[in-house]
């Protein structure tokens, strides 16, 4: 019931889209939707615009960590792109502030998780975690794609697991998997991850979407049936 439904500082249409379900009373009192947005200040303004009067809003900010985009895309070094990070999330703090209207939930991906050393993996996500002080009550999302699915299902889990195991105030995080589909593996990254400690996982309808595609939900639904665990997926309306 928590939908990304665009990237309103991406494109006119998308911000038209996000005010369209809002002001037309369009989303169900039980559906948190989500955006995207890079951690750049003029468009995590814009994306905050566009969700005012939201009841409930999952603001997603990322940036790449990866060695070979610090090195070629940004030209930065760890502390560099920890402090792109931190920066973002300190943006999103702050405008959530200036609309308490909105209960707000907070995500952070280290973009390109799969290429990234996990020790930095872990160092920049627990900045965020800092920046942003979680609480149980009031938890965030941390969401760890496989990017261009560098990884096979049974490395991404490791990968998952350890994060799991090494961030700091885990009790206040929600670790989210947003598994993409180049090997064709999704459905099983994200089954994976899940037994390595995931809550939460990322994927479209038929995984349609996101170049090479994200997880299926519908197998990844129906493989759970099969094992005679209840998905709390609607599966009878495909």
């Amino acid at each position: 019931k928590e939908i990304e439904v665009g990237f309103p500082a991406a494109s006119q249409p998308d911000y038209d889209f996000v005010r369209w379900l809002i002001e037309g009373d369009h989303i169900p009192a039980d559906v948190t939707i989500q955006v995207l947005v890079q951690a750049r200040q003029e468009l995590v303004t814009r994306s905050f615009e566009a969700l005012r009067g939201a009841r409930r809003a999952i603001v997603h900010v990322y940036n790449s960590t990866s060695t070979v985009q610090r090195e070629r895309v940004f030209g930065r070094d760890r502390d560099g792109i920890k402090a792109i990070a931190v920066d973002g999330a300190r943006m999103l703090r702050d405008e959530a502030a200036r609309h308490p209207e909105t209960e707000w939930v907070f995500q952070y991906s280290p973009e390109s998780f799969s290429q990234t050393e996990l020790d930095f993996a872990r160092d920049i996500s627990n900045a965020v975690i800092s920046a942003w002080e979680p609480t149980r009550d009031h938890p965030m999302i941390l969401n760890l794609p496989n990017t261009l699915e560098a990884c096979s299902p049974n490395v991404y889990a490791d990968r998952i697991e350890w994060m799991s195991k090494h961030i700091q105030n885990r009790e206040s995080v929600i670790i989210s998997v947003h598994p993409h589909n180049d090997r064709g593996c999704a459905v099983a990254s994200a089954e994976w991850a899940v037994l390595a400690g995931a809550q939460r996982v990322e994927g479209a309808i038929r995984g349609n979407g996101e170049r090479s595609g994200t997880v299926d939900l519908s197998p990844f639904a129906f493989n759970y049936c099969s094992q005679v665990i209840d998905p709390r997926l609607r599966v009878d309306k495909i």
